[in-house]
């Protein structure tokens, strides 16, 4: 589309007074209702230009590094260009805030680009309960942790795997996903934060997650068992979709240019696992 120019957004947000990413009917305030409706002011422009997302997140989650992407009419794009960031940063509210505006290279989607996404939750066992501080971003669990165990329990998790026993089911989704990496650090404030990367997710997967290695840091249960869990493949009762304020989008990961596109193409395709067949 020659008339028209493909741009990156990087960007942040507090999700705590968010009712989520996407827009919703009836008025809910969402991250990309606001930065909409303030790329549509601050252009003067009558059309409202929607946002693609490389990761919508839930109501009350946050991010670092979310990655969207709007396309412009190319003269908007000229006429606005030097100053469009500067003039986001005055009209946006102060929980929402836009850090690069870039033209993408060929191929470019924010969402069906990316190769992988990268989260943290944060949880503190302190008996004394959460640094005021970081109450909004870190979850307090009142039993005592232990971190060896749920690093065990982590393991088992990796790779490749129909993850429906820990994900809300969405009508013609997969719940097929890669889990590169699952790992979990007790910092010197107490804090423990589990890093949280795949190639993509599927919905409340990684509040699911923590909810299961919680159980096994705590000593309900066993290092082995979210992984006969997810080998069941149903949805167990005791594995708890955590509060989501504990959890922030990171970073979002893209190939080298030349592969966005037939990135875009893979993304797109509904993925099997390499054992699913006719026979």
């Amino acid at each position: 589309m020659s008339g028209v120019v493909r741009v990156r957004l990087d960007l942040s947000y507090d999700g705590t007074e968010f009712s989520g990413w996407a827009k919703q009917a009836g008025g809910r305030r969402t991250v990309q209702g606001e930065i909409e409706d303030a790329l549509r002011t601050v252009t003067r422009s009558a059309t409202t230009y929607e946002l693609t997302v490389a990761g919508r997140t839930d109501s009350g989650v946050h991010a670092r590094g979310q990655v969207a992407h709007v396309d412009l009419p190319r003269e908007v794009w000229a006429e606005h260009r030097p100053k469009l960031l500067k003039r986001l940063a005055g009209r946006l509210p102060k929980d929402v805030r836009v850090w690069a505006l870039r033209e993408a290279p060929e191929g470019f989607d924010a969402r069906f680009s990316a190769i992988w996404r990268r989260y943290a939750y944060r949880v503190t066992d302190n008996p004394g309960g959460v640094d005021p501080l970081l109450r909004g971003h870190v979850l307090w669990h009142d039993w005592p942790l232990d971190v060896d165990a749920m690093n065990e329990a982590a393991r088992g998790l990796l790779g490749e795997h129909d993850f429906a026993a820990y994900c809300k089911r969405r009508e013609g989704a997969t719940t097929i996903r890669t889990l590169q990496r699952l790992s979990l650090v007790r910092g010197d404030d107490g804090v423990i934060t589990a890093t949280v990367r795949a190639d993509a997710f599927c919905h409340n997967m990684v509040r699911s997650l923590i909810g299961a290695l919680l159980f096994v840091g705590d000593g309900h249960r066993t290092p082995d068992w979210p992984a006969k869990v997810l080998a069941a493949g149903v949805r167990d009762s005791a594995v708890h979709v955590v509060r989501p304020h504990g959890l922030t989008l990171e970073e979002v990961g893209y190939p080298a240019d030349e592969l966005l596109a037939a990135r875009g193409v893979e993304a797109r395709n509904k993925r099997t696992l390499p054992s699913a067949g006719c026979c």
